[in-house]
């Protein structure tokens, strides 16, 4: 039994009121009285209220399953989808347009609102994680090449156990063509090199033929470290963004380089996500506690974590801001040292026991854990909001909170989440608006009614983003009884995926988010494989996204390149005039008749293969429980997970959420067989257990199906998944960590 604290109508984890008392309410100088006090008014007032919105959910969700019932297949073009249209209306699914949808948000921090580049996303939880993604606002290019198949390890070139001077060679090679696209030389090129000085504020580059040039943009070199005629430093801006080359002729690389250059550091994770949701499985009072201790520590600047690497054990903690002098050497110029800081909290789903509340009907019932994670995370973010402008651990200069709020359903949902950080804002004394969110549009009732989404949270709005995961998840659950869904590699070239990801941006824009706030794109859930992302994940910034979401601080590094071939701000105020000639209602005609199309095919088209049907059982099988058997008997919310062909992805609940639902939805449609989904999960979990063989705290599935919780838990995930809400993989997930964790 959990230990509680009662007070007003909140009964309280104590572990969890003893971290309120003991850490929160001392750092930001809030009193116990006014806390608790505002804390469970607002559970009074609006939990039914966030009840009343799931419940919608689900009368929509109703109203969805007896139309696809009676009118199976997918919606053709013209006459049926005018239909369909209509019927979306009636039910509330489709609302009008706002003709005031602009975005008043101000106070936004310059890495959102002006700056292009990548989006880290750790866990919470761990703090070493959210420790190095703190730190990742800076990386170093030559170690991302060297230390990852950007550079091929063909022709000599392997990584090795030690230093392979041919493949330094080949990374050396790469980063001085960085520096001649991004700061080009008046004439020659920076390969070569032999030299770099400051005379007379201006920065003299000795070439490869001995000869002295400049460089073609005097204002692109913006300060140096180190004595002026041999700097250890030299800093360049392109597109807004730095690149400081380092130069240490001490050092092995040094001193093998004719200049003495040591490294490529880039300007790299502008921002983070520090996530409380799909990455993480908190499920408790611990957990939560353990969450917010570490976004406390964060915001404190005292978060430290000993590290151990290469035989040797280090503190590491927050970098502070870096600081150079100006190229005419008198005065200095100071760059963040670190990301800017989001939180995202959960979605209005989920409730969580380490806060009960007596309702109306005098029953006990859990808080939303929205509600939660809002009243306690904006209350530690007091700590930043309370520091000096020249405090050097500071996160937002501008003295905003940023929390990303994901999965909500539609305009209402968004005015809810609005009220509700107005509400925390009140209680603790907070300007209004001071609280800024990031909306995920990752569900098809937000895309479809985005720019009311917006106009519902207008002077908050600082973010939105596409989760094409969970956009997906959400697609096949809306029309999980209107036909067999595309085997999923096919759902990627959907017509309405497309429409998705260009609508995103262009309401975007339409809504002024340009200046204001960022427009983003997902995943590379990849992380091994940063070649590949070289090469696909430019379509992010040339689509007119300022940021996109990496899985490390490596890939933060290297995807920075992107944002150094395209200048997204003058882009995205070229597609902001495209988008303001366009006729907006015809637009938004052609745009929800796309958007609207979901990826069923007709029962008797339905017609695959023996063999593409097990393929596609054995691929999602494997996923759901090399996911679900870390998450269930480890706690671990989001990891590299090997998939059926042995290759790492960076799996959470939104891959979960798809897989389950597609093989919910394939069982409900006959086009698998029930005792063909139990044969592929007792010999996928077989292949799962032999991926884990390494892992000391491993439980076995395979030959344990009745015992093992996290089998049952991925079972239910597929045999329960069509009654799941929207499809969700919380619910189960939860009871089954739960069960787990008091055994």
């Amino acid at each position: 039994m959990t230990k509680r604290t009662p007070i007003h109508q909140l009964q309280v984890a104590t572990s969890l009121y003893d971290f309120i008392e003991q850490q929160v309410l001392p750092a930001t100088g809030v009193q116990s009285a006014k806390f608790w006090k505002g804390f469970s008014d607002i559970v009074t007032d609006l939990a039914p209220k966030n009840i009343a919105l799931l419940a919608e959910r689900d009368r929509i969700q109703t109203a969805m399953d007896q139309w696809h019932t009676a009118h199976p297949g997918p919606v053709a073009a013209g006459k049926d989808m005018k239909e369909y249209r209509k019927f979306l209306s009636q039910i509330g699914y489709l609302v009008p347009e706002p003709k005031n949808a602009k975005a008043t948000t101000a106070n936004v921090d310059d890495e959102l609102a002006k700056l292009a580049g990548p989006q880290l996303v750790v866990p919470i939880l761990n703090a070493r994680y959210a420790l190095n993604a703190a730190n990742a606002r800076w990386g170093s290019l030559y170690d991302a090449l060297y230390g990852t198949d950007a550079i091929s390890e063909a022709d000599g070139c392997e990584k090795g156990t030690g230093y392979n001077p041919k493949r330094g060679a080949k990374v050396i090679d790469y980063c001085r063509n960085v520096l001649d696209r991004t700061v080009p030389l008046k004439t020659g090129s920076h390969v070569g090199s032999k030299g770099y000085a400051v005379k007379a504020g201006k920065l003299v580059v000795t070439l490869a033929n001995g000869k002295s040039t400049a460089l073609a943009n005097a204002k692109q070199f913006v300060g140096y470290t180190g004595d002026a005629k041999a700097p250890a430093s030299v800093l360049f801006v392109h597109n807004g963004i730095h690149l400081d080359l380092q130069i240490n002729k001490s050092t092995p690389i040094g001193k093998t380089d004719p200049a003495g250059v040591s490294d490529l550091i880039a300007e790299s994770a502008l921002s983070t996500i520090l996530d409380l949701e799909d990455s993480v499985a908190a499920v408790d009072a611990d957990d939560k506690v353990l969450a917010y201790k570490n976004w406390l520590g964060i915001l404190q600047g005292t978060l430290s974590e000993e590290v151990q690497k290469g035989g040797k054990t280090f503190t590491r903690t927050m970098n502070g801001d870096r600081e150079y002098t100006k190229p005419t050497g008198k005065g200095t110029v100071k760059l963040h040292g670190r990301s800017l800081m989001f939180v995202r909290n959960v979605g209005h789903l989920m409730t969580n026991p380490a806060v009960t509340w007596t309702a109306a009907d005098g029953s006990t019932q859990e808080i939303p854990e929205g509600i939660l994670d809002a009243m306690v995370t904006v209350t530690c973010a007091l700590v930043d909001l309370q520091k000096k402008k020249s405090h050097p651990l500071r996160n937002s200069r501008t003295g905003s909170v940023y929390i990303v709020k994901p999965k909500m359903h539609g305009p209402k949902e968004v005015a809810f989440a609005d009220e509700l950080f107005g509400r925390v804002e009140k209680v603790l004394g907070l300007k209004p608006s001071t609280v800024k969110l990031g909306i995920m549009d990752e569900e098809r009732r937000t895309s479809a009614n985005l720019k009311a989404c917006i106009a519902a949270a207008k002077s908050r709005v600082a973010f939105i983003n596409t989760g094409f995961l969970d956009r997906t998840g959400d697609e096949m659950h809306t029309c999980m009884l209107a036909g067999p869904v595309m085997r999923k590699g096919d759902i990627k070239n959907s017509t309405w995926l497309a429409a998705y990801e260009k609508n995103n941006v262009n309401v975007g824009l339409a809504c002024g988010l340009r200046g204001r706030a960022q427009i983003g794109k997902g995943m590379w859930a990849m992380p091994d494989l940063m070649a590949d992302m070289l090469k696909a994940k430019i379509g992010h910034p040339l689509a007119g996204a300022n940021t996109a979401w990496v899985p490390s601080p490596t890939a933060a590094t290297l995807h920075a390149m992107h944002y150094h071939q395209v200048d997204v701000p003058a882009l995205q105020k070229q597609m902001e005039k495209a988008v303001a000639k366009q006729d907006a209602k015809a637009l938004r005609e052609e745009t929800l008749n796309q958007l609207l199309q979901f990826p069923v095919v007709a029962k008797d088209a339905a017609n695959w293969s023996a063999e593409d049907k097990q393929k596609e059982l054995d691929n999602n099988a494997q996923g759901i429980l090399g996911y679900v058997v870390r998450w269930v008997d480890q706690g671990v919310g989001c990891s590299k997970v090997p998939d059926i062909n042995g290759v790492g992805l960076m799996e959470d609940r939104a891959t979960l959420r798809i897989s389950s639902q597609h093989m919910a939805n394939w069982l409900h449609h006959g086009v698998v067989t029930e005792k063909q989904v139990k044969q592929t999960m007792e010999r996928m979990a077989a292949v799962v257990d032999g991926q884990n063989a390494g892992d000391p705290e491993y439980k076995k599935m395979a030959g344990n199906f009745a015992k093992s919780a996290a089998y049952k838990a991925a079972c239910d995930l597929v045999f329960k998944g069509k009654a799941q809400p929207s499809g969700y993989t919380e619910p189960l997930l939860h009871a089954w960590r739960l069960k787990v964790k008091a055994a």
